[in-house]
């Protein structure tokens, strides 16, 4: 393991040194000039909540290093229905050599990284999606060349995306602005460790005045996963936050999102179909930073 950490439930777990190396590592990957061999190695994928990108390019990324992915949804383990956290996570590390996790209580990924005596990945919690943000930094570097004088502006909701995205930013000297509606920001602690970081985000009440000198625009859902009852809420409140034409006129900036699109909510479909759109080189993206992460916390 080249990593002094043993468990990422978040990215800043990674100091500025390590994640340049993980990013090194699935450019390298990507580009087929790493040869690393996880033969023998086994990682358990646990879901609490539904997946495509996460499960895919997980699964993927272990058999291409030739190792072994087991999938254990809601209806595969005990985990919730009776058994403790802690006690699967001791299973669970009896039998692998790392686990993912996807789960709606960032708490219990916690639990899992403090009973398990193998890596522990979060693969998304509510609070947080550390393994997304390796793939955003990943594509921006690719379109950039790097990072310096890039700026990335946050549309949208402070959710566990865009927590995980400021952190990053913020280790990667990457430049972000963020605007949110009011009530909708980003978590003071997330503030706070990235000013930590040395690179807080900076806050604008306006949309238009977020993107106006931006090179790329990133947003996500407004209604994330568990939100359902906040629907209509949240559609309200948002209102004036969607990435469109209309706010990207005089723009020339790239448009990220981590996908899946609600299209003619947070982003229209024209917008997504446009050449500007980086979206899919992101999601395909997931696999090669992942891949990158197991081999630095594997190898």
């Amino acid at each position: 393991m080249s990593l002094d950490t043993t468990d990422i439930l978040d990215v800043d777990d990674l100091t500025a040194d390590e994640l340049e190396t993980v990013l090194d590592r699935a450019a390298a990957i990507k580009a087929g000039e790493d040869g690393t061999d996880l033969s023998r190695q086994t990682l358990a994928m646990v879901f609490e909540k539904p997946s495509t990108r996460t499960r895919t390019s997980f699964e993927t990324a272990m058999t291409q290093l030739g190792g072994h992915a087991i999938f254990l949804g809601p209806d595969d383990i005990h985990l919730g229905r009776g058994e403790p956290v802690k006690d699967t996570a001791r299973a669970l590390a009896g039998y692998t050599d790392a686990i993912m996790a996807r789960l709606f209580d960032h708490a219990d990924v916690e639990t899992l990284a403090e009973y398990a005596d193998v890596p522990v990945i979060n693969g998304l919690t509510d609070d947080a999606h550390p393994c997304q943000t390796l793939a955003d930094l990943l594509t921006v570097r690719e379109a950039f060349d790097g990072f310096d004088d890039v700026t990335v502006a946050w549309v949208g909701d402070g959710n566990n995306v865009a927590q995980s995205f400021v952190l990053g930013a913020a280790l990667s000297g990457l430049d972000c602005t963020v605007t949110t509606p009011p009530g909708y920001g980003i978590d003071e602690d997330v503030l706070d460790r990235a000013a930590e970081l040395g690179q807080a985000p900076t806050i604008v009440d306006d949309p238009e005045e977020a993107v106006a000198d931006a090179d790329v625009v990133y947003t996500d859902v407004w209604v994330s996963m568990g939100e359902e009852d906040e629907r209509e809420e949240k559609l309200a409140a948002f209102e004036g936050y969607q990435v469109n034409a209309d706010l990207l006129a005089g723009s020339d900036a790239l448009v990220m999102h981590c996908l899946p699109a609600h299209r003619g909510e947070e982003i229209t479909d024209d917008i997504v179909e446009s050449d500007r759109a980086i979206v899919w080189q992101q999601a395909e993206n997931r696999l090669h930073a992942q891949a990158g992460l197991l081999v630095e916390l594997l190898e």
